[in-house]
């Protein structure tokens, strides 16, 4: 499920849009917020989309100055009955931002928050916020130059990630730092612009000054300090934090005065000029669950691909004990049309070259778990990527923000569409799928340590006597997998009452999209076990597979990475390197080898 891509043939405008991402507001996708994350593309807000914003935002400022709005004319929680006075409305939205933006504990990584500004803009542009369209432009303007607010990791119980965006409010503004490649840029407080300032709807730049897709200048690479570590990698230590106070060192030619525009700032790391945020944009910035979105993307993306890349592995393990293709064979999963069974038992087939009707082998009858029952468990995991995905799409495209501004009614809906139940459910149901996948490896780990199977000595030992061989990586892969059961509990059974009882349930969604990301590296470590070991069977029985065949590109790839010492030694750098092997492993999954 992917957007609508500026680098799909659709949107292809004179050659210049390789490397970009229309944000549209209605079919942005979970790959595009992960290039935008990653820096390998450059956001533009599409013209519709920001047409509606404008809408939106004009509406929002009428409907508030003739009635009462929660969050713009209110308080907010227990609050909720509490008028703001005409008086006081101007400075309400700073308050409101100020006093919610106690996120606490660690930093969060690059990548993390730019991925939570991508989705917000992206569900800015749904049109029902009511947000000035200046905050648009300016979270756009983040995504390009690499400039990202600092952010803590907790703060949201599932019903709203108004902490983590409270902070980016607070940074728009110029009240709490950003940090990037180039730490000498967020405008001093005295430069935010006073609420008085706040220009009329006649005053906000046109939706025909968003660029158009030819216009915009082509991809500057996102800093490398601004990027994420490669999957599976510690974070790099943060740039230093971006200081608030102070005279801005750069001349006028440097700065960015729209998003789109071709400046000396781009991938500099440079943050968006001040926004004059008041009580009708605080609320509708912070009204969302984008932090929580964003990490469940970047979470699906990677473990989508390594369960995939375990196929791959489980095909290189079924070779080393001279397995059976009767598991993976057409009429057995015709039988049972399981969607991903199906899919996976036919992938399996092409991995290794087997027929869709293979003969029975001679000798064994039938395998064990590990490698029969592949298909019955890779399958539901499939599965839940998939009903994961849709979940998230429709949330990084919705315009779920309490309330919902509606221009053609001219009316502010109060719901509660910022609970997120369908999202924490789906993260519990994929982590769940993804432990039963890592257990299944272990399993052939296991087998692949039997005289029985490999017709090799114990553990993959050398010619030594009583050597260990691979035996230690048993119980590394076990101990990760620990880690891995220690996530999949369900984070949808937390239970919380806040704000004086007025919101007496909670999702807990932003824990199950945290324990999920938690989910990838251990996940990374079982499977990285198990490529050992079967590279190193296969070398030992001197089994190559047809080089032809996607598993034997697999273990020529495996073979130019893992070392021939097989003598009792640290296996930790070859768990380290296999484990990083993996994503190479997603692409021949993929039929897309690089």
């Amino acid at each position: 499920m992917s957007s609508r891509n500026a680098d799909t043939p659709s949107a292809v405008v004179a050659g210049l849009t390789a490397g970009l991402v229309v944000l549209d507001g209605c079919s942005t996708g979970v790959t595009d917020i992960v290039r935008l994350a990653d820096g390998a593309a450059r956001p533009v807000p599409g013209t519709e989309a920001m047409k509606r914003v404008e809408q939106s935002w004009d509406a929002a400022r009428q409907i508030a100055a003739t009635g009462r709005v929660y969050g713009r004319s209110t308080g907010v929680g227990a609050n909720r009955n509490e008028d703001v006075p005409t008086e006081a409305a101007a400075e309400h939205g700073l308050r409101l931002l100020r006093s919610h933006a106690g996120a606490i504990g660690e930093e969060l990584p690059a990548r993390q928050v730019r991925a939570m500004l991508a989705v917000r803009a992206n569900q800015l542009l749904a049109g029902g916020a009511g947000l000035r369209p200046t905050v648009v432009t300016a979270l756009c303007e983040a995504l390009e130059t690499g400039a990202y607010p600092v952010v803590n990791e907790f703060g949201s119980v599932g019903t709203g990630d108004i902490a983590a965006l409270a902070q980016v409010g607070l940074a728009l503004v110029g009240e709490h730092p950003w940090r990037g490649p180039d730490a000498s840029r967020t405008p001093p407080v005295s430069a935010v612009p006073s609420v008085s300032a706040v220009p009329s709807v006649s005053a906000v730049p046109s939706v025909s000054a968003v660029p158009s897709v030819s216009a915009v200048p082509s991809v500057s690479a996102v800093p490398s300090e601004t990027r994420s570590p490669e999957r599976g990698a510690p974070p790099q230590a943060p740039a230093p934090s971006v200081q608030a106070q102070g005279p801005s060192p750069l001349g006028l030619g440097e700065r960015v005065t729209s998003f789109g525009e071709e400046v000396s700032s781009v991938g500099r790391g440079l943050p968006p000029e001040p926004q004059p945020l008041d009580n009708n944009d605080a609320l509708a910035l912070i009204s969302s669950n984008a932090l929580t979105l964003g990490q469940s993307a970047l979470a699906l993306d990677e473990l989508r691909g390594l369960i995939e890349a375990t196929q791959v592995v489980a095909a290189l393990s079924l070779l080393a004990v001279d397995g059976s293709h009767e598991a993976y064979a057409a009429p057995v999963h015709a039988a049972r049309p399981h969607k991903g069974s199906v899919e996976v038992a036919r992938r399996m087939r092409e991995l290794i070259g087997a027929a869709d009707r293979p003969t029975p082998p001679l000798g064994r009858i039938q395998d064990p778990y590990g490698f029969r029952c592949v298909p019955q468990i890779h399958g539901p995991a499939q599965d839940a990527a998939d009903a994961l995905e849709e979940v998230l799409v429709v949330e990084i495209n919705a315009a779920a923000e309490n309330p919902l501004i509606s221009p053609e009614d001219m009316a502010a809906y109060h719901h509660g569409g910022f609970y997120q139940a369908q999202l924490a459910l789906a993260l519990d149901h994929f982590r769940l799928a993804v432990t039963q996948v890592a257990r299944l490896s272990t399993s052939r780990l296991s087998t692949l340590n039997e005289p029985a199977y490999t017709r090799l000595r114990p553990f993959l030992a050398d010619h030594e006597p009583a050597s260990s061989g691979v035996m230690i990586l048993e119980y590394a892969a076990a101990a990760a997998l620990g880690d891995l059961r220690a996530f999949s509990a369900p984070a949808s059974l937390g239970h919380a009452v806040l704000s004086r009882g007025v919101e007496e349930q909670a999702s807990f969604a932003s824990l199950a999209a945290r324990q999920t990301l938690r989910a990838c590296g251990a996940y990374r470590l079982v499977v990285g076990c198990e490529l050992v070991s079967a590279v190193r069977a296969l070398r030992q029985r001197d089994l190559r597979p047809d080089p032809e065949l996607p598993v034997g590109r697999a273990m020529e790839l495996a073979e130019s990475v893992l070392g021939l010492d097989q003598t009792d030694r640290p296996l930790t750098d070859d768990v380290t390197a296999a484990a990083a092997l993996l994503d190479r492993f997603t692409d021949i999954w993929r039929g897309s080898e690089s």
